[in-house]
């Protein structure tokens, strides 16, 4: 399978990443480009986006980054820096790079971006299995 059949295969599924509203902008193998918009229901009490909002963003994109080569892959350690707050209406942008890849495990990293302000970074490790995507 090709990458962008395989994301769409795995978003049909993956109720959460469209409750968030993600779209996939682009998909090919080893990076990912997703977007969203903040919404009121993802604000925390201070009127800003919960954390867990970009780190679900970031993770979606790891996800869909990881198995565009065609292995079913899942995480196995992720880390996040917030470095600017959201408010509501805001559209961020998520760009999964694969910054090495082995046999068993591959390597990633997620820049999110409010325009050209970078609002958050994602580290993320994969582990590859030897299960293929199949159509």
């Amino acid at each position: 399978m090709i990458p962008k059949e395989i994301v769409n295969k795995m978003f049909q599924n993956d109720f959460f990443s469209q409750w968030l509203g993600i779209t996939v902008e682009s998909i090919e193998e080893g990076t990912c480009t997703l977007s969203m918009t903040i919404r009121k229901e993802m604000l925390n009490g201070f009127a800003i986006a919960h954390g867990g909002i970009t780190y679900s963003l970031a993770d979606s994109a790891l996800a869909f980054a990881s198995n565009s080569h065609g292995r079913q892959s899942v995480s196995i350690d992720t880390s996040i820096n917030h470095i600017e707050t959201l408010k509501e209406g805001d559209t961020i942008v998520a760009v999964a790079k694969q910054e090495a890849l082995k046999n068993k495990f591959g390597f990633y990293t997620i820049e999110i971006k409010k325009e050209n302000t970078v609002v958050a970074l994602f580290k993320g490790t994969v582990f590859r299995s030897d299960k293929e995507w199949k159509e």
